[in-house]
């Protein structure tokens, strides 16, 4: 397929007419979009349109153009290097013959359900997505696309403006914020929040709390005799002690509340929208219930594991020191009445 550019040759006209240019496209072409996107960016252009033809072509961001029935009409420089697709490669193809073939990160494709190009026309609402596109090499692109509709003179949408850019550089910058936030927020030998971490989400919780009258609680955890577990059998197996219990705080919990190791072998559970003892004290003993029936095998030995834990609401003169402290001293209560068990604040 021939591309569809202007003639370059002396002596020919630039002012092809509309059934000419669609003849050399060789597919039907929305006529108002087809004159605009042609007079402006097809035919020999004034001084001002060649600046802004320029422009276009020329931007480092893929830049295409559809009528109303998705048919592409242009395509710059942009896209062809983000795309591996030439001009002359989709000129005259829809663009919803999955030449690009638009894939959400949970593998849903765009260009056959949810193209926010077609949403864009059909309403007239600009969209912001980010998608993989697929290379004409075959591999996929992050990129970030952003899609607006194209009027005419009586303002009735004639078609849409797909621009796009390569998304690879944020993701990678995404990536290496979340890995600075985990060295700074979580705790490395367990992998679940550290100290740091709970104090922001507790200071945080306290502070909707007196503003808003928002409800949470708070446990706190200790692992039974664990000083007994390391000296007869190492520090390296008490670490899988604190990460198997970590795991099943983590697995066990809700999506909206925050676990963390608070300090050696202590926990910390922040419970959002907890306002009765009642529902308190039954997450509290399903935890409780949960870490002391997962026994760990340290060579070939089944070692019980279980925890006491302190359990309270929080109230109107509450800080996060006499949160923690009064939490800290319930769990204490646990240990002194046998050890795996609960205390829930009256």
């Amino acid at each position: 397929m021939k591309p569809c550019t202007p003639p370059s040759k002396p002596g020919e006209t630039a002012q092809r007419s509309d059934n000419e240019y669609r003849a050399k496209c060789n597919q039907p072409v929305s006529r108002k979009l087809s004159a605009k996107c042609y007079d402006a960016l097809m035919k020999k252009p004034s001084i001002g349109d060649q600046f802004h033809k320029s422009l276009i072509d020329n931007l480092y961001d893929g830049v295409y153009f559809v009528d109303e029935s998705r048919l592409i009409t242009y395509w710059n420089n942009g896209a062809e290097r983000i795309t591996g697709y030439s001009a002359q490669d989709v000129l005259g193809k829809f663009c919803h013959a999955n030449i690009l073939d638009h894939v959400t990160e949970d593998g849903k494709h765009l260009c056959k359900d949810g193209c926010p190009l077609m949403a864009t026309i059909q309403d007239g609402e600009p969209r912001e997505a980010q998608v993989h596109l697929r290379h004409a090499d075959g591999y996929r692109v992050p990129v970030l696309v952003r899609t607006t509709p194209m009027y005419d003179d009586q303002h009735k949408i004639i078609g849409g403006v797909e621009v796009f850019s390569n998304n690879q550089s944020l993701l990678k910058m995404k990536e290496r914020v979340n890995e600075l936030e985990k060295d700074v927020f979580q705790d490395a030998l367990t992998e679940v929040g550290n100290r740091k971490l709970l104090e922001i989400k507790i200071g945080a919780a306290l502070q909707e709390y007196h503003q808003q009258h928002v409800p949470f609680g708070l446990l706190f955890l200790d692992v039974d005799r664990f000083k007994s577990i390391n000296d007869t059998y190492g520090h390296h197996e008490g670490d899988h002690v604190l990460q198997a219990v970590a795991a099943n705080l983590t697995e066990h919990l809700r999506s909206t509340d925050i676990c963390g190791r608070w300090g050696g072998e202590e926990f910390v559970v922040l419970l959002q929208n907890i306002n009765n003892a009642n529902s308190l004290a039954h997450i509290a003993e399903k935890l409780r219930g949960m870490i002391a029936s997962s026994a760990i095998t340290i060579k070939t030995l089944k070692v019980p594991v279980t925890v006491s834990i302190g359990a309270t609401l929080v109230n109107e003169a509450d800080t996060l020191d006499s949160l923690i402290e009064r939490a800290d001293g319930l769990m204490y209560q646990s240990k002194q009445n046998g050890r795996n068990r609960v205390t829930v604040e009256e």
